[in-house]
């Protein structure tokens, strides 16, 4: 799209403004539209300005106030004020280079005044303070400053691996802390199982042997009961040695070894039996010194 024009009109298309001079002096602006012009008494069109929004992408290096080199990407949007266009046109032969002068100037004053954490933490406040500072100068000059983003900061390639290794760090501090935790955890949990474990194996052997002691009851009264002339002492003997030969023949069983030597005839199951009496005894009367 272009502005035609002849020797005596010219048209402004839309999104645009003109520049009229007479004998080389400002005259007036021509808005959008078809303008005539009389050559002879001197008026003719001096140039054309876009009031559309123009970007402008300005890269900046400065350092952060704990000596950090960074890398700073704004983009300023900016248009001519249609009221001023003269200004704009007359004042500033390169508003491009102007621009990112003032906003170099900004910027290299208010961010070595930060640490490379606040910039990230406030890079919107930079943007703000250009955006002010900027705006008042460039306001002179017939351009308006519609909005400015600080768009990238980019540190020092060694400040940011060290920045990602303090990071990974402290993740894995993290990570420790919380397997930690949960080791803890779970010996707790082992620990109350197998007291849980213990308490339930304990209770179960005191009811085997209260069963055990109940059914030797039973027999001896049984035994007593069925066969006269024998006492109980006699029936607890002969049921004492039926326990020892069958344990014997239980460790015969479960071990390796398929014989077992022991002593026998009728004097050693005698020995054998007052030995598990008197064993049964001296726990018994131990059982009562304790009590």
């Amino acid at each position: 799209m272009g502005n035609t024009s002849c020797m005596f009109c010219t048209c402004v298309e839309q999104g645009n403004i003109g520049v009229v001079e007479r004998f080389g002096r400002f005259e007036k602006l021509a808005e959008p539209g078809l303008h005539i012009f009389n050559p002879f008494t001197g008026q003719y069109l001096a140039g054309i300005l876009s009031t559309r929004i123009s970007s402008l992408d300005v890269r900046i290096e400065t350092k952060t106030k704990d000596n950090v080199f960074v890398q700073l990407l704004c983009s300023i949007q900016y248009r001519v004020v249609k009221a001023h266009a003269d200004d704009a046109f007359y004042e500033l032969q390169n508003p491009d280079e102007q621009i990112r002068a003032y906003v170099f100037d900004v910027v290299r004053a208010l961010v070595p005044r930060m640490n490379l954490d606040d910039l990230f933490e406030q890079k919107g406040e930079v943007a703000k303070a250009v955006l002010e500072e900027l705006g008042k100068v460039i306001g002179d000059y017939g351009y308006s400053i519609e909005h400015i983003l600080m768009v990238d900061i980019i540190p020092d390639p060694a400040v940011r691996t060290a920045m990602n290794e303090i990071n990974a760090a402290q993740r894995l501090q993290l990570a420790s802390v919380y397997k930690g935790e949960a080791e803890k955890v779970l010996q707790v949990k082992r620990a109350e199982a197998e007291a849980e474990s213990k308490y339930l194996g304990g209770v179960g052997v005191a009811r085997q042997r209260q069963a055990i002691t109940d059914g030797l009851r039973e027999n001896i009264l049984d035994f007593s009961h069925k066969v006269e002339g024998t006492s109980a002492k006699e029936v607890m003997d002969l049921i004492m040695i039926t326990q020892y030969f069958d344990t014997i023949k239980d460790l015969g069983n479960s071990s390796k070894n398929t014989t077992v030597f022991i002593p026998h005839g009728p004097g050693h199951v005698r020995d054998i039996g007052e030995q598990i009496r008197n064993g049964l005894m001296e726990a018994s009367t131990a059982q009562i010194n304790v009590e």
